[in-house]
């Protein structure tokens, strides 16, 4: 089958792009467009061409499973295409509907005009995967939509929608109704108006501000850490302003083609498609039954169950929100309203799509509305007896057919499964805080979920535009049981004599998106502490275990929640602040133990918090937790702040090598005993040359 057909309707060449299911520039599409151009051209009968895509959308964009692949010698790529396009005799109208997004937008620019439905997407999202535009986007959009426009869009990555693109220049015309239609009218009015038909690439390039680049280098300095691509994307976007066209459009290719090898484009595509491998569960049928969620009840209504309730609601699926207290229930409505005030006032929520949501949320006090429901979350405290206690409740309340699930971070979800008579319908759901903004959802498998369970729930979570992980149960799940050990080393470094500001510093310096420590401030110290005393009377007395934390908390220091923990904070501002006062009873601490201070490199806190994620990652993996090593880089890039360009624990560990990880944990294991001793898994890889990602 074709994946570029030709057609004509009047004096019309159609050039329909059809390569399901997102009409990807895959190998064979450019040829098809420039064959089908040729054959137009040559007609007499076809006065210009319309291109557009099949099914849902024009041009997603490139393929990129063929990134830093070799392609054949006499294969077309998508500069050919657009070179074809400044070709032709005839002009080229692009009709867009879905997605024109990276190479898809580039194709649509190197026509000569672009008309499109409102609706539709246009974007160059490219540097979010580590790379600029590489088929002259950066050199035509500006020529289109002005410099200061195409730094946003490009630099940032975001798309627009194409009723914004018209206002802006880099739409021609928006089509209501018939898209094709509205295409072969507005083709027939250019035709008929006899002019030249200007290449985006014969314009000029509108410069706002001599000092654009430069401000624009500045403001994404934060935001942009150690990625490379984004100044990547503003040089290129400099050469359209200072060179002539065509060595502009070299210098970009230059540019793409040095990023497209880089270690930072690398991880980022792995990224990719781990997210996207992430929802393909082994084993389960790409038809597996799904069973209707037309309501839900979400128990308590903290901070957790405020934001799983609006999950619901912006998924468009009415919720009852319940509690055991008029005041709680109060104050977690209050809050739900505030949350979408706030992103109505940002510009990112229309008012009548926050009312429509509202309505979708009724408050109540009676838990026997989970009687009516398809689907109930619990989300109370974390407290075993608690949520077993509930959960023998709602076996009784619920329809047969209702899911139950756990919102937990660390308990064994099995044991819940016991309090009730329905083994297949129930599991975890760990949504990460605040789970109205946080995109990452571990969907914790339990021994006895069924398949119809487990692929509703995920279907949910992709109603909820949630990057859905599987976990099985184990203390912890994928992410905290990872962070654990993180955290360890982290609070063994203070005492060994490192101070606060050095991990956190260290950790940012390597891409994370906060400290370990600043993160522990956020979270608040009071949620492990009480965890810690709970667990205490069982506690191995021959384990090594750090007094720090127990010590701030014990003097009221929880965070920023109290405006002091590890670091203190001024009224309204969450920037830490060092405080001599915890660095003296870090050094305290230290005597106490009789642990004797030495300086500490940032090598080794690196290694020290690093490795012994890598190190129980592979535990993880051994024990069939996580079903792949990309999905636990899935969960730590978007659920942990790991960062992306650097594909999380275990492609990490890829770059450095399993077997200098394997050395390293062999090496800490003799100065700091059996909790380093690294995963069989690891020992494997080092033996063998064996990697966690193909």
């Amino acid at each position: 089958m074709s994946v570029a057909n030709y057609s004509v309707q009047g004096s019309i060449g159609i050039i329909t792009v059809d390569n399901p299911p997102v009409n990807a520039l895959s190998i064979g599409v450019p040829r098809g467009i420039i064959e089908s151009l040729k054959a137009g051209n040559a007609d007499s009968n076809v006065d210009g061409f319309i291109l557009i895509g099949a099914g849902r959308g024009f041009i997603a964009g490139a393929d990129i499973r063929e990134f830093g692949k070799p392609r054949p010698a006499d294969e077309p790529n998508l500069p050919d295409t657009i070179a074809a396009f400044e070709a032709s005799a005839k002009p080229v109208i692009a009709a867009i509907h879905g997605n024109a997004l990276g190479g898809g937008l580039e194709t649509a620019m190197g026509c000569h005009y672009r008309v499109a439905l409102g609706n539709a997407n246009l974007g160059q999202p490219e540097v979010k995967l580590g790379i600029p535009p590489g088929a002259g986007g950066t050199q035509r959009l500006p020529r289109l939509v002005g410099m200061r426009k195409a730094l946003d869009m490009i630099v940032g990555g975001a798309p627009i929608k194409a009723s914004e693109g018209e206002s802006i220049g880099l739409v021609d015309r928006i089509v209501d109704g018939d898209l094709l239609d509205g295409a072969v009218r507005f083709a027939e009015e250019m035709i008929a108006k006899q002019e030249h038909h200007l290449n985006v690439a014969e314009r000029e390039v509108i410069v706002e501000d001599a000092d654009l680049f430069e401000i624009k280098r500045r403001s994404i300095a934060r935001r942009a850490g150690g990625r490379r691509a984004p100044y990547a994307c503003i040089e290129c976007l400099e050469a359209a302003a200072t060179l002539p066209f065509r060595e502009g459009l070299a210098r970009e290719r230059a540019i793409f083609d040095d990023m497209v090898a880089s270690d930072e484009a690398k991880a980022m595509r792995h990224v990719f498609f781990a997210q996207r491998q992430a929802s393909k569960i082994p084993g389960l049928a790409n038809d597996a039954p799904i069973s209707t969620t037309k309501s839900a009840v979400v128990i308590g209504a903290g901070t957790m169950g405020v934001g799983i309730t609006m999950n619901f609601a912006n998924a468009g699926i009415p919720v009852y929100l319940t509690d055991t207290q008029q005041d709680a229930l109060d104050r977690g409505m209050r809050t739900v309203e505030r949350n979408y005030a706030a992103t109505v006032k940002k510009g990112r929520l229309a008012q009548t799509d926050m009312d429509r949501r509202m309505t979708l949320i009724t408050p109540t006090l009676d838990l026997e509305q989970a009687g009516n429901v398809d689907m109930v979350i619990e989300a109370v405290f974390e407290d075993m007896p608690l949520k077993k206690d509930l959960f023998k409740r709602l076996d009784a309340i619920c329809k047969p057919d209702a899911i139950i699930a756990s919102n937990t971070s660390y308990l064994n979800v099995d044991e819940l499964v016991e309090q009730t008579g329905r083994p297949g319908k129930i599991l975890g759901t760990h949504f990460f805080s605040p789970a109205n903004v946080m995109k990452l959802l571990e969907v914790v498998r339990t021994k006895t979920c069924s398949d119809e369970t487990l692929a509703t729930v995920m279907a949910v979570a992709k109603r909820m535009q949630k990057i859905a992980v599987v976990a099985g149960v184990c203390h912890g799940f994928i992410g905290n049981r990872m962070f654990e050990g993180y955290m360890r080393e982290a609070w063994f470094l203070l005492e060994e004599g490192a101070l606060p500001h050095d991990v956190d510093r260290v950790m940012t310096d390597f891409g994370m998106a906060m400290g370990p420590f600043a993160v522990n401030d956020l979270a608040g110290l009071d949620i492990g502490w009480r965890k810690r005393k709970a667990a205490a009377a069982t506690r191995d007395p021959n384990e090594r275990y750090s007094i720090v934390s127990d010590r701030l908390c014990e003097q009221g220091r929880f965070g920023q929640k109290t405006q002091a923990g590890i670091y203190r904070y001024e009224e309204g501002n969450r920037t830490p602040v060092r405080d001599s006062a915890v660095e003296q009873l870090i050094i305290d601490a230290s005597m106490s133990l009789g642990i004797e201070r030495r300086a500490i490199s940032d090598q080794e806190i690196l290694e020290r918090c690093l490795y012994p994620l890598i190190n129980e990652g592979a535990k993880i993996l051994e024990e069939g937790i996580a079903l792949r090593p990309g999905d636990i880089d899935t969960v730590w890039v978007a659920g942990y702040g790991f960062p992306d360009y650097r594909g999380g624990p275990m492609f990490y560990a890829d770059h450095l090598g399993p077997a200098e990880v394997y050395a390293g944990l062999c090496r800490y294991q003799e100065q700091h005993g059996d909790v380093w001793r690294p995963a069989d898994l690891l020992r494997k890889m080092a033996e063998d040359g064996g990697r966690f990602s193909d």
